[in-house]
């Protein structure tokens, strides 16, 4: 655990947004990501995203604090940041890419850290301006967004030695497996829920018929 949260592996962190290219290829071929670190990174932008929306200026903000579920929204990341690694791994596995698990995860955490600074930096921002500033703030958390998204773009492309016309395909073939694990996890929830129903009816029946 000490090792995982280890000083160099912080230090490591920011050497990689700086230095994306020879971060990522370090990662994944002398152990100096680290996981947990991944993980906190992307507890992180959960907390900054649920923030932005109930914190941020009316002057760009028009949502009901009433209406944000924040352990809802940290656990909708979490399974979504899971849902995508597992995603990413089943499609190189099959397009010989050479990332493990844990490289994705971490290449994918890590990629969130500029993002999280930006929705903190405009949560902030976004009450000290006025109305006519709003394309200040979007522009802040554009900038953000777009380098979150080309870090761990070069993060997979990186931990799997791919180029990057295979890289951009593994992408979208990533949505699409994501999206069919989706659809079999619903299925199978409702297959479990008529299964339950169907034995709490027999249950019911046997109860009143004796």
């Amino acid at each position: 655990m000490k090792k995982a949260f280890a000083k160099e592996k912080w230090e490591y962190l920011l050497y990689t947004m700086s230095h994306p290219m020879d971060g990522f290829y370090w990662i994944r071929h002398q152990e100096k990501g680290s996981v947990g670190v991944a993980v906190v990174m992307v507890l992180l932008f959960s907390a900054a995203f649920t923030s932005n929306r109930l914190l941020a200026g009316f002057v760009v903000n028009d949502i009901d604090a009433r209406t944000v579920n924040s352990f809802f929204e940290l656990l909708s990341v979490l399974i979504l940041y899971l849902l995508f690694c597992v995603s990413n791994w089943s499609v190189t596995c099959l397009m010989n890419g050479e990332g493990r698990m844990k490289d994705i995860a971490v290449a994918i955490g890590y990629g969130t850290l500029p993002i999280s600074v930006v929705l903190i930096l405009g949560t902030i921002t976004s009450n000290f301006i006025a109305d006519d500033e709003q394309a200040f703030y979007y522009m802040l958390i554009g900038i953000g967004i777009a380098y979150g998204l080309i870090l761990m773009l070069i993060g997979i492309m990186q931990v799997h030695n791919y180029t990057l016309g295979k890289t951009l395909l593994t992408v979208l073939l990533t949505f699409a497996a994501f999206l069919i694990i989706v659809f079999l996890i619903l299925l199978l929830t409702n297959l479990l829920g008529m299964v339950v129903n169907f034995f709490k009816s027999v249950y019911t029946e046997i109860i009143f018929r004796a």
